[in-house]
């Protein structure tokens, strides 16, 4: 009976064996109740410390603990670490490149972003379908406080969005100037995305997909927007690096020398090529045959073969997305001295 009240707490793996145990002689069942003593004992003792640390991590915040005790209480991310950022930023890409291979899968219909489109009519809709949606959509949003996040900028007027159902994010203090300093170039992305980025991906024509397509637009539209803003988290993150040049700069009102101190062409060269790396990869059909990620250069018959266009994706990047990227890190340092 001791032997199963033992063994109830050091593990049930070795219940099963205890019925043959008991079938031995005194001696061998005395050795096994002394060993299921010391096992209990040392289980409890685990267990004592485990709780008074826990305990400890708790009453403290995670100060005064050991790293790992300090990340058990918390859970702390430095959002303003450069390399994290850009781990971030490189996760986005992802993103962008799915969304992107999802609405190249419908033509153009350029209906869809054309105010009083002629299939809106007795709906009641005014403005284009797509600014429609995505207004309902970011509706639903803002009451869930997405837009209270500082990468997060909606596309609609903020007056015109109802508030957050759920308390305010509680914002770190080395981040009260991101949540302070509102940046957004959304109605500059939108027109960038409806005139030119959708020509890019998709083919000519009407395949009537409206809904379908306006949903992947919003999809993309909100991928595009968070990756470009979250630029204001790299001007953070460098200007805390460099606070008397920068400060130098943006009080001298000098856009131009803000920027030449921000790139980083090396870089911006290894997003563009991974980007075009990533799109080879997910844009292709796969076969039986050998696969082109890492092959020559693509010829006109093979892009056949392929969602999107690799190099398309990699301009994308170049054109719009890291100037767009830029454009938010200036502006965002402009306010950030001033």
């Amino acid at each position: 009976a001791t032997g199963r009240r033992l063994l109830s707490r050091t593990g049930p793996c070795l219940y099963p064996r205890l019925p043959r145990l008991a079938g031995t002689t005194g001696v061998a069942r005395a050795g096994v109740v002394a060993l299921l003593l010391l096992l209990a004992l040392c289980w409890s003792q685990a267990s004592e410390e485990v709780q008074a640390r826990k305990q400890e991590c708790t009453a403290k915040g995670g100060g005064g603990c050991t790293p790992d005790c300090a990340e058990m209480a918390q859970q702390e991310w430095n959002y303003l670490d450069l390399a994290k950022i850009r781990a971030t930023l490189i996760r986005q890409e992802d993103t962008i490149l799915f969304h992107l291979i999802e609405r190249a899968q419908f033509k153009r219909n350029p209906c869809v972003y054309q105010e009083g489109a002629q299939f809106l009519e007795g709906t009641g809709i005014e403005g284009s379908y797509a600014q429609h949606l995505l207004k309902e959509t970011e509706t639903i949003h803002s009451r869930a406080r997405r837009y209270t996040s500082p990468d997060e900028k909606p596309f609609t007027p903020v007056v015109e969005l109802p508030a957050s159902t759920l308390p305010p994010l509680i914002v770190p203090e080395n981040m009260k100037y991101l949540q302070s300093i509102d940046v957004n170039i959304n109605p500059k992305l939108y027109g960038l995305y409806s005139t030119k980025i959708i020509n890019e991906i998709c083919k000519e024509g009407d395949d009537g997909q409206y809904g379908s397509a306006a949903v992947c637009d919003i999809l993309t539209l909100q991928a595009l927007s968070k990756r470009i803003h979250y630029g204001t988290f790299v001007a953070e993150s460098k200007f805390i690096s460099q606070p008397e040049e920068y400060t130098r700069l943006i009080k001298a009102g000098d856009r131009d020398g803000i920027m030449a101190l921000l790139t980083n062409s090396e870089v911006e060269e290894r997003v563009i090529k991974r980007v075009q790396r990533k799109a080879t990869a997910y844009g292709q059909e796969i076969t039986d045959e050998d696969s082109q990620v890492h092959g020559p250069a693509l010829t006109e018959e093979e892009l056949k073969y392929f969602k999107v266009n690799p190099e398309v994706m990699g301009r994308l990047y170049r054109d719009m997305i890291i100037p767009l990227t830029k454009e938010v890190e200036v502006d965002y340092l402009m306010q950030r001295a001033s």
